[in-house]
């Protein structure tokens, strides 16, 4: 009982450290520190938030994505063809963190032998 209790205060700690470092839109800035969101400290706090669930952290991260594309684009259009560095920024460290990444030799192995 006593490492539930410490859990949920675990992920409340989070969730309010996160509270500081939020993007400020449209510029996708952390309202913090004014390094590109997710600061390195907003995805220590969304990795201890969404511990227990990866994939409601993809999820959220990949709406982010989708308004950080819109209101970049927005801001500045001859600059919005770097969607491949934004889905690196946003998608690709939790992909490293939580091991997501498939190695595509292994997986096209793997529809052969089945």
């Amino acid at each position: 009982m006593t490492g539930d209790r410490g859990q949920s205060r675990a992920r409340a700690n989070a969730a309010l450290f996160r509270q500081e470092h939020l993007p400020m839109r449209p510029l996708w800035l952390c309202r913090r520190c004014g390094q590109p969101w997710p600061c390195g400290a907003a995805k220590l706090a969304l990795a201890a938030e969404y511990r227990d669930s990866p994939v409601s952290l993809f999820l959220y991260l990949a709406s982010c994505l989708h308004d950080a594309i819109d209101d970049l684009h927005r801001l500045n259009p001859s600059e919005a063809g770097g969607t491949a560095s934004l889905f690196d920024r946003f998608l690709g460290w939790p992909a490293r963190t939580h091991g997501y990444r498939a190695n595509t030799a292994t997986a096209i192995g793997n529809e052969e032998t089945s």
